[in-house]
Formats: structure tokens, sequence, C-alpha cells
């Protein structure tokens, strides 16, 4: 099949570049010319494990490829995804207007029968909206052209996005048609052998459906991370109480590990957007409202700590920082919680030297009004001339570290671990302090 996929981002590569890999013809389609002059030239813009190879391999066979010309894209694809950005405006409501735009640019170069498939996540209604903006131009074309609109929305991890497309839990496909359905259903048919992962459904269930996913774990999150802070409190241990409720199959593990908040692409914007969407309807949204002012809370949690150890005046203290992206295996810096702990520590007069695998470039972005953070070529530099070590981002590379180096570099020993992922009594036996989240402090002798 021929497929044109207009958003050359995280979602519209990874999907491209897997639906090429099982033998479509796929144009990926993005109006920012740099980025697709970059990637013709086999420069990846973000960090996925797998997909440099897998774009490079099936633009070398000559089944994937690039353009910044959406007429061109229209013409192409017999099937179009529409998988653009969809930022929070300042009410949090979900932003359309790329979404929008490109239904327009559809409606005026459309001259035959498409499929047009959001791929974006969108609020509910978005595809009534879609279709509306291509038939109003179509209707100023005075031209009468079939075309219908789906929703189907991604459910894509960062740093196993590949894995997840290529082998779906579930395919959720929303129509009000039998002629795409039949389309979806062969375009997804490589994917879906073992078993009919396919779930069709109307239009308004798929887009809630999306944002219900996520809504669902970030819920999971805020709520590990409030008993983590009841824990601290009762003098209970977090991660014992982590697997005691984990050992539930009502429960289970997934998504139930304390830590200093989440953050990424999708949470916090599609937490938001469920909750704005809701208010438009009528109705208070408690429960997603208090998901998200935890999360925002939790966020502030290890500051709360390293000002409990150090004063509130932290002028003359140096930090390291291990892990800068919002979750391992990724570039991803958005609403990433170590922006919000870095420029609290600055802003009570710390310095930072940061170390990340892979998000480096990206934290030099967001970071770069700040005078008092640096970065450190590998974990180790990082550690020199500081008081403490601070682990924000639980890279495996940081899971078994030399905690007697750690402990001959720092000034004061002490560390303050955002994802719990060293054992306290491994880093008491090593002379240092541990602070963690969910259990009471460890403090060495």
């Amino acid at each position: 099949m021929k497929i044109s996929i207009v958003g050359s981002g995280y979602v519209g590569l990874v999907s491209g570049a897997c639906l090429a890999d099982v033998g479509n013809d796929v144009l990926c389609m993005d109006a920012d010319h740099t980025k697709i002059d970059d990637l013709k030239e086999g420069r990846i813009p973000i960090y996925e494990p797998g997909l440099e190879e897998l774009i490079t391999s099936n633009s070398d066979a000559g089944r994937l490829a690039f353009s910044s010309d959406l007429s061109e894209a229209v013409q192409f694809g017999q099937i179009i995804f529409i998988a653009v950005g969809t930022p929070p405006n300042e009410d949090g409501a979900a932003d359309l207007k790329h979404v929008l735009a490109v239904a327009q640019g559809i409606g005026n170069a459309l001259t035959d029968y498409r499929v047009i498939v959001n791929k974006s996540t969108v609020p509910v209604g978005t595809a009534d909206k879609v279709r509306a903006e291509i038939q109003s131009r179509l209707d100023q074309r005075a031209v009468d052209i079939d075309f219908s609109v789906v929703s189907n929305p991604e459910f894509l991890k960062e740093g196993a996005a590949i894995e997840d497309f290529l082998k779906p839990d579930r395919i959720v496909v929303g129509t009000d048609s039998e002629r795409p359905t039949q389309l979806m259903r062969e375009l997804y048919a490589p994917f879906n052998r073992s078993h009919d992962r396919l779930m069709f459904m109307d239009l308004a269930s798929a887009e809630l459906t999306k944002y219900a996913a996520n809504a669902m774990l970030a819920t999971k999150i805020s709520f590990m991370n409030e008993l983590a802070n009841i824990a601290e409190r009762v003098g209970a241990d977090i991660e014992t109480v982590r697997l005691g409720i984990g050992s539930d199959p009502r429960i289970g593990y997934h998504f139930i590990y304390p830590g200093c908040g989440y953050g990424g692409s999708c949470f916090p914007k599609d937490v938001q957007a469920l909750a704005r969407t809701s208010h438009e309807h009528g109705w208070e949204p408690k429960i997603l409202n208090a998901v998200e002012a935890v999360n925002q809370k939790q966020k502030t949690t290890l500051v709360e700590k390293i000002v409990s150890r150090f004063g509130e005046n932290l002028k003359g203290c140096h930090f390291a920082v291990w892990g800068l992206a919002f979750k391992p295996n990724t570039d991803d810096m958005r609403e990433a919680p170590s922006s919000v702990i870095i420029r609290d520590l600055c802003n009570l007069g710390a310095s930072i030297t940061a170390f990340d695998p892979v998000a480096v470039d990206e934290a030099k972005k967001a970071l770069c009004d700040l005078d008092r953070v640096t970065f450190g070529a590998d974990p180790y530099s990082a550690l020199e001339g500081a008081d403490a070590l601070i682990l924000l981002t639980e890279w495996k590379a940081f899971r078994s570290p030399d905690l007697a180096r750690i402990r001959e570099a720092l000034r004061v020993g002490a560390i303050f671990d955002g994802r719990n992922v060293f054992d306290p009594i491994i880093v008491k036996q090593h002379g240092l302090d541990y602070y963690s989240i969910g259990r009471r402090p460890i403090l060495a002798d």
C-alpha cells in the first residue's frame, strides 16, 4: 500500500519506518524543510533505540521517502496519517491548529478518494472538525470528492516504540463506515497475524480511548507517589508496599513505581487536555485534577529533602545530577522532572554538573538560561567537586555504579535517589547517606 504520513516527529517517524518495514511504500512529510533535508541525508532528529537503523534500511530499499510538500503527500498515499503535534494551550486544552491546518491543506489538494487518519492525540470531536475543514475546502473548490476520516490513536512508549508498533497490544480504529474499515484492516494485517488485535469502534470512543489510557497510567503513578509520601511519614517502606500490592493481579506491577514525578510529551498534556474537555462538557474531573496536582508537587520532593539536609540557602553547594531525560532510552526533555528540580536548586543558590547518556543536547536547550549548570562528559566526571549526587533518571548504566568511587568523589557523602534505584543497605555500607522516595533516610555510621 502507499501511505503518507504528515508530521515527521516522534510518532510520524516511528510509524512511517515500521509501516515501510513490512513492505509498504511510505512518504513522510513535514513542513520543516531543515528536518526533511536532514532525514534525506540520514540524520535522525530524535533518539529512539533502533529507529536510525530502521529508517536507513528502508530508505536504502526505496520504501521510505521524505518530502516537505503536502500536496505531494496527498497525491501519494491512499491512506494519509496526520501525526502533528497537539501541544497544550494556556488553559490545558489541546491546541489543534496544526491538525486543522493539515486538514485544510488536504482539502486543497485532494483529487481522489483518501482515508484521512488522525494519529495525533486529539480530544473527542476532532474527527468531525477535520472532516468539516476538508469538506469546506472542497466546497470552496466546487468539487465533489469522497473521503473518510478515521481515528487511530498511537500507544507507543518512548524507548520501546518500535517494538510497540510492530507487536502491538491492541490497534484501536475509530470509523463510521465500511470502506475505511476494510482499508485499515488491510493496512494492519501484517501486525495482526497471531491473533486479532484490531478494535473497531466509533470515532468518539477511539479518541477518548487514548486519553483514557494515558490518564489511567498517570493516575497509577500519582497514586503511588501519594502513597510514598504517606509511607515516609508512618515509617513504612514504599518498595515493600509496592511488592505487596503488585502481587495482586487486579493491580499488577506496571506503573506503580514511586519517583520524583512523571513527564514527557504525553501524560502531562493528556491529563490536562482530558480535564479541559471534561470542563467544556460541564463535568468537574476531580480525580484528574488531583493526578496533575500530585505530580506537580512530587517534582519538589527531592528539593525539600536536599534543603532539609543542606539548609535553605544553597549558595556554595554543588550537586551532581545523573539523568536528565524524563525517562530512560529517550532524549525527550519535555516536562522532565529534572528541569524543575535543577531550576529550583539553582534558584536556591546551588550549582549543578549534570550527565545523561543521550539527552545532554536537549537538556542544554531546555536549561540554556541557567549559568549555574554545566555538563559532565561521563557520570564520574560529573561528580568532581560535588557535595552530593542526585539521581533523576533510571538509566541502566546507573543501576550498579562504583559506590566506593562515588563516596571518594563527593565532599559530603550523600545520594538523593529520585527513582529508588539503589539498595539502601549497600549504599550505607559504602559510607553514604541515602535519601529516596517513600522511605526514611538511611544514614551512614
